[in-house]
């Protein structure tokens, strides 16, 4: 592999300097580095930040490929920055036997965009009712150590206890999609004054409250690791900020579309809209912010939801529930996160790509920027500005919720241990 010299660009939105790559790794990190022979990439302007990690992307492969494969998927989580996706368990069949995660694990390797990692399904066929093969699929070439039925929540505290027990023995942690199902039957949106004024089904902050505040405790009785998926209440903020006051192993990630949208957009009736969990009020969304940016709130993740335009081209209670996220995520967390004041460039790699790749067990990812490490980075034009096209994509699908809307950010380049994956904002 050739050598890369990425010159002038601020380490992690700091000091300028230049970064040598050679081959899967990088070189050397300093000022007025040069090497002959070298490729040479002009950052002056640029920030340097480790390859994000999204802890929670559904490639919809095996079974929906009119959605979404996992060579289209982590294109589009390449042109976001990312180096490593964790691939979601809903998947048809159901990502919950040592054969389908190793399937979805060869795949990213054959396609090489960026490194694929299955979540193995907590129970099997995400019907709740019966543990899946948790330790064959840990044990397999795939060697899953995050289980989830995103999707659906594991509400039946005694499979959650056992699933709970069972991981610590590896090391493992449950990722909770937390909706308590009796509480959300046929809820459409958050309930509040919105869906009251549309008369549309609510969904309760109480619904996902109570089961995180379920699992913590849980967690707490079996001393184990619990991850609570797209955290969206202000109210699920003060539940993990108490546990974790307590010294309860528990995660938590928020999407990129609650640290922006609100309930108010549902006005429109665009199912473009329509997320599981619901889009909450002004009030829930600073708190996310600011949950974020103190650290309770550990991780972004994007929960990349595509669907095909038939599944949101329809009217509202009819339509899917998701939006794509990977192109996206970087620079709505600038807008709100950076732009605002409220964290930092080494605060957006902390939370994107060294807790992600802590939590989920991605070794070389989420590393230092310095000599000896893989090089596994990204680089963003901070100062770009300009509105959101889904036509020109990488993902299969096109369902965001943000086309026209003018968001700050650009990836330029990425890299996958040395190998340039964008290159100029294309995909190489």
């Amino acid at each position: 592999m050739s050598k890369i010299l990425i010159r002038g660009a601020k380490v992690l939105g700091g000091e300028v300097q230049d970064v040598l790559i050679d081959g899967e790794t990088v070189a050397a990190v300093g000022t007025g580095l040069s090497d002959e022979g070298a490729q040479v990439i002009d950052a002056a302007g640029q920030i340097l930040l480790p390859g994000l990690v999204d802890l929670h992307t559904h490639l919809r492969e095996p079974g929906r490929e009119d959605s979404e494969t996992v060579l289209t998927g982590t294109r589009a989580a390449a042109r976001g920055g990312y180096t490593s996706v964790f691939a979601m368990a809903n998947t048809f069949p159901v990502a919950d036997t040592a054969g389908v995660v190793e399937q979805v694990w060869r795949l990213g390797r054959e396609h090489g965009y960026c490194d694929v990692q299955p979540i193995g399904a907590v129970t099997v066929g995400l019907e709740g009712k019966q543990l899946a093969e948790l330790g064959a699929m840990h044990d397999s070439a795939a060697g899953v150590t995050v289980f989830s039925d995103d999707g659906k929540c594991v509400d039946d505290a005694v499979i959650m206890r056992r699933a709970l027990e069972y991981v610590k023995a590896f090391g493992g942690v449950v990722a909770q999609h937390a909706q308590e199902p009796r509480l959300t039957e046929g809820a459409q949106m958050n309930e509040g004054v919105v869906s009251a004024e549309l008369g549309l089904g609510g969904w309760p902050a109480v619904a996902e409250e109570s089961i995180i505040a379920r699992d913590v405790l849980l967690a707490e009785h079996v001393g184990s690791r619990v991850h609570i998926c797209h955290l969206s209440t202000a109210g699920s903020v003060e539940i993990v900020r108490w546990a974790k006051s307590r010294g309860i192993d528990v995660t938590a990630e928020v999407t990129p579309h609650h640290l922006l949208l609100t309930d108010e957009l549902v006005r429109s009736y665009n199912p473009v809209y329509k997320v599981n969990p619901p889009l909450r009020t002004e009030a829930d969304v600073m708190a996310l912010r600011e949950a974020l940016a103190d650290g309770t709130i550990d991780i972004v993740a994007t929960d990349h939801a595509p669907h095909p335009h038939e599944d949101k081209d329809c009217e509202w209670a009819a339509a899917a529930m998701g939006m794509v996220g990977l192109e996206t995520a970087l620079s709505v967390v600038q807008h709100t996160m950076v732009d605002s004041g409220l964290m930092n460039w080494a605060d957006v790699a902390d939370r994107m790509s060294v807790k992600p790749a802590r939590i989920g067990g991605a070794e070389d990812h989420g590393r230092p920027v310095s000599a000896g490490e893989p090089a596994n980075l990204t680089l963003v034009d901070p100062a770009y500005r300009g509105p959101v096209n889904p036509a020109g994509f990488a993902s299969r699908s096109r369902n965001t919720p943000y086309e026209g809307r003018e968001l700050p950010g650009r990836v330029t380049h990425t890299f996958l241990r040395g190998r340039a994956t964008v290159v100029d904002g294309k995909l190489a």
